[in-house]
Order: structure tokens, then sequence, then C-alpha cells
């Protein structure tokens, strides 16, 4: 497969990436913090607002690390020359396929299957 796949150009997109989200990281770990319950310096409404966009925080928190997750995994895998293979049966995952996500751990075919079995 390292004929076809420039597994250099994907770790620095994977590298890149990790350090876009860690960046933002920093600035989400503020919103996500304890909303006060004090009515007396925040009002009703404004205190549910807070507290649904402490929930969104919360979300986009889960979701970025999850993205890292996967990120830490693509370049384990390119440091063990497995990169590019999925995980799960073997097989070339197309180069179109990690263009359009760098990190994916599985061909089409077995992630429809799990997409389906969900």
């Amino acid at each position: 497969m390292t004929d076809t796949l420039d597994v250099e150009a994907f770790r620095t997109l994977l590298l890149k990436r990790r350090k876009e989200l860690l960046g933002v990281a920093k600035q989400g770990d503020e919103s996500a913090g304890t909303v006060e319950l004090d009515q007396t310096k925040v009002g009703r409404l404004s205190r549910m607002d807070a507290l649904q966009s402490q929930a969104m925080s919360k979300a986009t928190n889960q979701r970025r690390d999850l993205e890292l997750k996967r990120i830490g995994a693509a370049l384990r895998r390119i440091a063990e020359d497995e990169y590019g293979y999925c995980i799960k049966c073997g097989d070339e995952i197309a180069v179109k396929r990690l263009q359009a996500d760098p990190a994916a751990p599985l061909c089409i075919e077995c992630a429809s299957k799990a997409e389906r079995s969900t």
C-alpha cells in the first residue's frame, strides 16, 4: 500500500489536526465550567442560557476528545506500519476515504456493517 499511499502526508495532516484540537481544548474547558446558581448575579433566563451553553460545551468537548483518540490511534497505526489497513478485516482502506477522514480505522464495507448493526 505504501506505493499509492503517502503515509507521511497523512501523518502531517493528523498531527496538524491534533494540534488544532488541543488548542481549541484550552478555550472549550472554560465554557464547560460550573454555572453559578446565585440568582442575585444572574437572572433565571440567563442562568438557563448558561446551563444550555454549558451542556453544549460538554458535548463539544466529548466529540473533540473522541476525535483526539481516533487521531492517536491512527498515529499509532502509522508508527506500527499498519496505517491504511482496516482494523477489522485487514483489507486496504481506499485512499479517497482516508483523504476524507485520515483517522478512519475501517474500510467502507466494515464501517457500513458496523453502522447497520447499531
